[in-house]
């Protein structure tokens, strides 16, 4: 029988801490975890163990995980700027969801990774969609 494995940041989820906290504990010794090349996996017993009570399998039939890359050409560092403010503060609180932004000054050009469930994710990829195609003014490429 093959043990649930949860990922940092799904223990940071679970306890309602920050990933930090939970990387921190980890690096302390307080809870046990494995290296998978550049990230950690918790156990289920290890987690248990840390809480003192049972867990919630981590992973739930039925369940999906979506990860999109959308590039956009054209963008210099301010809209850049702009647009990973506006999709991180879009995204707010929710640690299931995952947003990073990477921008590439010498080719203009955006790239904003989305990982997270498939409605989350569309929510985030409608919105930048809207904020693309509006006429505010928000973001113009070049």
């Amino acid at each position: 029988m093959q043990e649930d494995m949860y990922s940092v940041e799904q223990v940071a989820a679970l306890l309602g801490l920050h990933v930090r906290t939970v990387r921190s504990y980890i690096r302390s010794g307080r809870l046990n975890a494995v290296r998978i090349g550049k990230q950690y996996r918790i156990s289920r017993s290890d987690l248990e163990q840390l809480t003192g009570r049972p867990t919630e399998p981590a992973h739930t039939a039925g369940a999906v995980e979506v990860s999109s890359i959308v590039q956009i050409d054209g963008v210099d560092r301010s809209a850049a700027d702009r647009l990973g403010t506006l999709v991180l503060a879009g995204v707010g609180a929710d640690r299931t969801l995952r947003v990073q932004t990477v921008h590439d000054e010498d080719r203009k050009r955006l790239k904003i990774i989305v990982i997270g469930e498939m409605a989350e994710t569309a929510e985030v990829l409608q919105l930048l969609d809207s904020v693309l195609n509006s006429e505010s003014g928000l973001f113009t490429a070049e």
